[in-house]
């Protein structure tokens, strides 16, 4: 059996959404499969870290696809040339891209349908190009799985694809994502929050993550509470950051919100188990991995009511209205005053975060996979 995978998102310090996904299930179903011969197809120079066993072949097919124009060369001119010379069984795409150009069979990932619903998200090309061809993607592939039962449905009422087409691969979270001890925590708070306890946001800034509204919920919350608590926030300053700029050159507090930028895999899980508590107050998931992260390491977690973090937390979390200040000033209190709150959130969060690891999202997508080539 030979299995095409678009790997263009392992790029190495450099893994989000997209590139968690594909390294966590790829280098699973490689290992779990040694009589399958994988080919992954990158779009620039790959790290070797990336090529996890020896039924793994790299191929380098140019252009760099980070582009509309380059998405559309590199899918259905560059991938469908190479598709047509080599007869994979299957070609599994992990970001929501599929080639249009060719009859080898498919199966494609889609993680949200965030565009549908944020304009202001990406780009105006880039938004053209998503509502032109997404839906053409959807109808071409052979089956498609998508990480949530929210962005499942999403999927079925905005395309009309039949329901029995899409499986359902929930996201799982990295081992190293753990609860440390007194003495670790108290290394990390003197690194990164000045030795105070801190509210966490992980992830990249951008308008669709609402990390302006948390900076003034925040800001509302040390006004209410005189507390020392600090908010840290990782991640990579993505797009569209004039609000967030604003918004924190005008907090009153804006001395206790600390910035780390992107870290790694190690440095976040440290990060993530020393905090307070997770503020996870995005406007659109397709699934909210720092949720499950942040309950695989004993921490508290606060997320939207809305879309797929609705489900994912369920009464594990605090659930707050993602638009509302006072929501998520509220939540913070809660926590803040109520310490058998914290408990059972802990608790409860152990509970539910057991039910997602990267090692069930693998089986489940190579059963996708396996249904695809034999339909």
């Amino acid at each position: 059996m030979k299995i095409a995978v678009n790997t263009r998102f392992l790029l190495k310090n450099k893994l989000e959404g997209f590139g968690h996904f594909t390294n966590e299930t790829l280098k699973r179903i490689v290992l779990n499969n040694p009589t399958v011969q994988f080919y992954f197809l990158f779009d620039r120079p790959f790290d070797k870290s990336y090529i996890f066993a020896s039924n793994v072949t790299p191929v380098v097919i140019p252009p760099p696809a980070r582009h509309p124009v380059l998405w559309y060369i590199w899918f259905d001119i560059s991938i469908a040339i190479w598709l047509k010379k080599n007869k994979p069984d299957l070609f599994l795409s992990p970001d929501g891209y599929a080639c249009l150009n060719t009859q080898v069979k498919q199966l494609c990932v889609f993680h949200d349908l965030a565009f549908e619903h944020f304009e202001d998200g990406i780009s105006k090309i880039q938004l053209k190009y998503m509502r032109k061809y997404t839906p053409k993607f959807a109808k071409k592939v052979n089956r498609l799985a998508t990480v949530s039962q929210y962005s499942k449905n999403d999927i079925v009422q905005k395309y009309g694809i039949d329901p029995n087409k899409i499986d359902v691969v929930y996201n799982g979270a990295n081992e190293l994502f753990k609860p440390l001890n007194t003495e670790e925590k108290s290394a990390i708070k003197n690194k990164y929050s000045q030795g105070f306890d801190y509210f966490l946001y992980v992830g990249s800034i951008h308008p669709r993550k609402n990390v302006a509204t948390l900076l003034q919920a925040f800001d509302s919350f040390k006004k209410q509470t005189n507390s020392n608590y600090k908010l840290v926030l990782t991640g990579r300053m993505a797009w569209k950051t004039d609000k967030v700029n604003a918004i924190y050159n005008q907090m009153e507090f804006k001395n206790d919100v600390l910035f780390t930028g992107y870290l790694s895999n190690e440095d976040l899980a440290k990060v993530t188990a020393s905090a307070f508590a997770m503020c996870y107050v995005s406007l659109f998931e397709g699934f909210g991995i720092p949720i499950i992260e942040a309950m695989q390491s004993g921490v508290p977690v606060i997320c939207s009511n809305t879309s797929s973090m609705k489900e994912i937390g369920e009464a594990a979390s605090i659930q707050v209205n993602p638009t509302s200040i006072e929501s998520i000033c509220h939540a913070m209190k809660m926590l803040y005053t109520d310490t058998n709150l914290q408990q059972t959130l802990i608790t409860k969060g152990f509970e539910r975060q057991a039910l997602f690891s990267w090692n069930i999202s693998a089986d489940l997508l190579w059963q996708s996979c396996l249904k695809t080539i034999e339909e």
